[in-house]
């Protein structure tokens, strides 16, 4: 038996870098996948800046025991020249699709008497960068959401983590300059991001709850 065998996790974000190296480590570890765009496992469609869509999934996929918000979208800009609605869209994607998941998704938790809450932000959730306003701001904000609603959920066997990735080996980050980034000089391993997810969904997890996971090489500590 795999750790999570007979879970089903809902990972959004899922057809690229992150979010689908999750999908395939949360499957090695027993887990049903239900996710966008991917065509292994449960296939449920949604756009994520749309709450009556989330709804809509979270419908048609059934009970769900865990969540990885990993869904985001990207844009650089200074603060003046940055489009509102691409504002907008972050706060929607990265941000309120989060909390429409979880608030859906969390009265089958307790009722079931278990689940987890996985929130990916970033070492942006930790410190500032220029021209990324919206991806500091909501990423920032995830885990504030993780702390409130790790503390709605004490005593339910909910618990509800973040982590927050360093720069990930995907195709976008290959070949950048890591200067003033990972003092290893390496892009961290989108499987490693993963398994330190799975774990937080193993049988070992009960007591980690409202907890921030950065996997960064030692960035946020240089």
């Amino acid at each position: 038996m795999t750790p999570l065998t007979g879970r089903t996790a809902l990972i959004t974000g899922s057809t690229q870098g992150l979010g689908l190296a999750a999908a395939r480590v949360f499957s090695e570890s027993g887990c049903r996948i239900i996710t966008n765009g991917l065509v292994d496992g449960r296939v449920v469609g949604a756009d994520l800046r749309d709450p009556a869509a989330i709804e809509s999934m979270l419908k048609a996929a059934g009970p769900v025991d865990i969540v990885v918000n990993n869904a985001v979208v990207r844009h650089t800009s200074p603060i003046e020249d940055f489009a509102p609605e691409k504002w907008n869209e972050a706060l929607a994607v990265n941000l309120s699709a989060a909390f429409h998941t979880i608030r859906l998704t969390l009265p089958g938790m307790k009722q079931r008497g278990w689940g987890r809450i996985i929130n990916v932000s970033s070492i942006y959730g930790q410190r500032g960068a220029a021209n990324r306003v919206g991806y500091v701001t909501t990423k920032t904000a995830l885990i504030g959401l993780t702390r409130a609603i790790a503390l709605e959920v004490v005593n339910t066997g909910v618990t509800c983590n973040a982590v927050c990735p360093g720069t990930v080996d995907v195709p976008m980050h290959q070949g950048t300059s890591l200067a003033g980034k990972q003092p290893t000089g390496r892009l961290i391993p989108t499987d490693d991001v993963a398994a330190l997810m799975v774990f937080l969904c193993g049988p070992s997890s009960n007591d980690i709850n409202g907890s921030i996971f950065p996997i960064d090489a030692g960035w946020s500590v240089s």
